[in-house]
């Protein structure tokens, strides 16, 4: 007959064990192409003393999707429909992906966000005027978000770079992921189109820290 107080004991470890286990997921966030737009230029893009008007609310704190939109142009094609992010940035900076870059025609380094020294430019078109970026464009580095509690539980520190692995259909690691931690942060993993296909990752899908 099984003893109750260890079947007890061991129905709380296991429990405490899922606990655990889900509070290592972090969720997936897809950044399709899109625009950090300065004060200066959303005003030559939309006019003078234009303010960004939000469309939904992003899942980092303060941080949302605009209803406005530009189209970037490069030496061999274009973009239009190219979602704004607010609020509005010191620099303004494009986020496309690797495939972006070939119809584009520009070779963007992979780059933390505001880390703009040496990126190609790119035409930047709104209904009002044009911005002719002389630097700014990136493939955006993969990265996390998280709370400095959450970093601790993580065992990680701001600017770690970890190794991250995806589940599902097609199960992969991710290399080189750049920890960011901030009590103004929420948790959430940011790829780009490219990186969610490789991976058939979707908005919300989780991902984990690997451990070496």
């Amino acid at each position: 007959m099984v003893n109750e107080e260890l079947l007890k004991l061991v129905t709380q470890r296991v429990m405490e064990k899922i606990q655990n286990y889900h509070s290592f997921r972090i969720p997936v966030g897809v950044s399709n192409r899109h625009f950090h737009v300065s004060q200066e230029d959303l005003e030559i893009l939309f006019g003078k003393g234009y303010e960004l008007t939000k469309k939904s609310d992003l899942k980092q704190p303060g941080q949302y999707a605009c209803n406005e939109t530009v189209t970037i142009r490069g030496p061999k094609g274009e973009f239009d429909r190219v979602r704004i992010l607010g609020p509005v940035r010191k620099q303004s900076q494009v986020e496309i992906s690797k495939t972006d870059s070939f119809r584009l025609g520009i070779k963007p380094p992979i780059r933390e966000s505001g880390c703009l020294s040496g990126t190609p430019g790119l035409e930047v078109i709104g209904p009002k005027g044009t911005v002719v970026l002389s630097q700014g464009a990136i493939i955006a580095l993969r990265h996390i978000h998280m709370t400095p509690s959450q970093a601790l539980a993580l065992g990680v520190k701001d600017k770690d770079i970890v190794e991250v692995e995806t589940f599902g259909e097609r199960h992969g690691i991710f290399g080189d992921v750049l920890v960011r931690v901030s009590d103004q942060f929420s948790l959430e993993m940011h790829i780009d189109v490219d990186e969610a296909n490789a991976c058939a990752l979707n908005n919300n899908n989780y991902v984990m820290i690997r451990r070496q």
